[in-house]
């Protein structure tokens, strides 16, 4: 099969396509298909050369990717949850920019029919990592919300969440970037010197929670306008969170999880904006764009 990867760690040159062995379903575990495959800022942290919990730190070469979609096409003994055929999207640890990938059968739930094959394979990590940070933040009705990073991949989603839950929202991002937070139901507001000024006049009432998805200044503001520092998640900064006082996400990914939010994406209520689906060749020109933080959404690789 097709992936892309990396033998040696390093920027985005390093990601080039092999050709890999096909891998087989084992006990417990379904083979994919893979349609599209979600591309996000946890697959640049591999490819410089972080090793997630789990994996063997010396295995090469690396797949990255941990979100994705596509079609059961192998099931393993013992599987009796689902079907060859079946479409699906799912989460992983790795190996997801590939034509085919083995996942245990409990991390894949079926893609709703009205869900393209894009906005699947790059749901699950933003839609669940939304989620999990708000319930860590305890949002709720009339709390007032700043997220950093509000159009991004996970910003996206905690914004329609949150207002879901009742609150306001403000959120950081690139003027450019401004129409896109008002049409998700956010208030836009500029990066730069002058931030936490710009937050207090529109929230002169106070602001309750912050999600961090962009650290540096970004933070340093939070912890300014935030008075209770356990409502201050970083989704970056995970190596200051403790020294800090605040927060980083503490739940897991779940079928369940994804499962219900995908049926929210189905009943209308979620809206996921993909900027740009490229072929897996191009996997080291989508980490380009994506480590540039500024584009609206997310980014697929399609194998």
């Amino acid at each position: 099969m097709r992936a892309a990867g990396f033998t040696e760690p390093g920027g985005p040159e390093v990601l080039r396509l092999l050709e890999l062995p096909t891998p087989e379903a084992g006990p417990g575990e379904v083979r994919i298909r893979v349609r599209a495959a979600g591309v996000q800022p946890y697959d640049a942290i591999v490819r410089r050369g972080w090793t997630p919990p789990g994996v063997a730190p010396d295995q090469r070469p690396t797949v990255p990717g941990n979100e994705f979609a596509g079609t059961v096409d192998q099931v393993g003994p013992g599987v009796t949850s689902i079907a060859v055929g079946a479409e699906v999207l799912g989460f992983g640890r790795l190996g997801a920019y590939a034509e085919y990938l083995v996942v245990p059968a409990d991390q894949v739930v079926p893609k709703p029919a009205a869900m393209p094959w894009e906005v699947a394979g790059a749901f699950s990590a933003g839609a669940q990592t939304a989620d999990i940070a708000l319930g860590d933040l305890a949002i709720g009705p009339g709390d007032t919300l700043l997220i950093h990073a509000a159009a991004g991949g996970v910003g996206t989603v905690a914004v329609q969440l949150a207002r879901a839950r009742g609150a306001t929202v403000l959120g950081t991002a690139r003027p450019e970037n401004h129409d896109y937070l008002r049409a998700l139901g956010a208030t836009p507001v500029a990066y730069g010197p002058g931030l936490v000024d710009r937050v207090r006049r529109l929230a002169p009432q106070g602001v309750d929670a912050a999600l961090d998805g962009a650290g540096g200044d970004a933070l340093a503001a939070s912890l300014e306008l935030v008075a209770d520092r356990k409502r201050i998640l970083t989704l970056v900064e995970h190596d200051r969170a403790e020294e800090l006082g605040i927060r980083v996400t503490s739940g897991a990914r779940s079928a369940a999880r994804l499962a219900g939010l995908a049926n929210r994406y189905a009943a209308g209520e979620l809206r996921i904006h993909i900027r740009r689906a490229l072929p897996l060749a191009q996997a080291a020109e989508a980490h380009r764009e994506l480590e540039t933080r500024h584009g609206q959404g997310k980014i697929v690789l399609l194998p």
